[in-house]
């Protein structure tokens, strides 16, 4: 894992929100309520149904439905990584709620259950971090059970505004090469975090069976003033534990002086500067 980031605790609780400042980070937070929302309701919920969350992270989803639903429903956090599932132990333990929870450490590759084993799978932004999609989702249409609902979230980052968008050539040294770069490692086949569009998760979806699945697009526009510090983290925060920064993905082209440039002169054309960025995301739903 990256030496800025050490674990997937510290990502989610602090490095993924490094770049950006009070009003930008509850924003975002309000934006992830809503989408856990989305994804709760999206599931059809019913009173002892069986969930697991895959990936549940510091636990958005599972304690939203916690939250709703206490102890009429089975639940299971489940994640790769200890750390995550030691911290929704330890919130499970403050939030004294009466729940029906269980824990286990499984890849989303490999989920540790049997076939037909739970009503309802969910996941929030965990496909983007698995290379083999298919794969993957193959594994939670085997873990459901006939009529069981699989519900999802996950950012189209391929689609997000990239940062040649937000300059012009006489503003950077090199700009069309930059782009280029840019261009290319935001399209690379191997790397989990780009390698994918609501096209091609469908084509998952329907290749592993699921009977109706609906991968439903939606654009998220938004403004907001960029500063020096806010564009310096924007190449020095890791999307994840395991992956580089935008700084380390543009050394692989350049030199770390011409790198260094370009940073500053973002910076320099940005500063202080009303910018508009739109991601897309989209909410899964599928029926086995």
């Amino acid at each position: 894992m990256s030496d800025i980031c050490k674990n997937w605790t510290q990502w989610l609780k602090q490095t993924r929100f490094s770049h950006m400042n009070e009003v930008q980070i509850q924003q975002t937070l309000n934006w992830l309520f809503a989408v856990r929302d989305i994804v709760i309701s999206k599931a059809n919920i019913r009173e002892n149904d069986k969930i697991i969350d895959i990936g549940c992270g510091t636990g958005l989803l599972s304690f939203g439905i916690i939250e709703k639903y206490k102890d009429s429903v089975e639940l299971i956090f489940s994640d790769k990584f200890e750390d995550c599932l030691d911290e929704c132990k330890k919130l499970l333990q403050e939030c004294n709620t009466p729940n029906r929870t269980s824990f286990l450490q499984s890849d989303c590759l490999d989920i540790k259950l049997p076939d037909f084993s739970v009503d309802k799978a969910l996941t929030r932004s965990v496909l983007v971090h698995i290379v083999d999609k298919q794969k993957a989702i193959n594994e939670i249409y085997r873990i459901l059970k006939k009529g069981g609902i699989y519900s999802a979230f996950e950012p189209i980052i391929k689609s997000n505004t990239r940062y040649h968008e937000l300059t012009t050539p006489d503003e950077i040294t090199d700009w069309q090469a930059f782009k280029d770069a840019e261009d290319d490692f935001m399209t690379d086949s191997n790397d989990p975090l780009v390698n994918f569009d609501a096209e091609s998760i469908a084509k998952n979806l329907d290749i592993a069976g699921f009977s109706d699945g609906d991968v439903d697009v939606q654009d998220t526009p938004s403004s907001y003033v960029a500063t020096r510090g806010a564009i310096e983290q924007w190449f020095n925060s890791a999307p994840s534990p395991d992956r580089p920064t935008s700084k380390e993905r543009f050394l692989k082209y350049f030199s770390e002086d011409k790198v260094n440039n370009y940073i500053l002169e973002l910076q320099n054309a940005l500063h202080n500067k009303m910018i508009r960025v739109t991601s897309k995301t989209i909410f899964i739903r599928a029926t086995k």
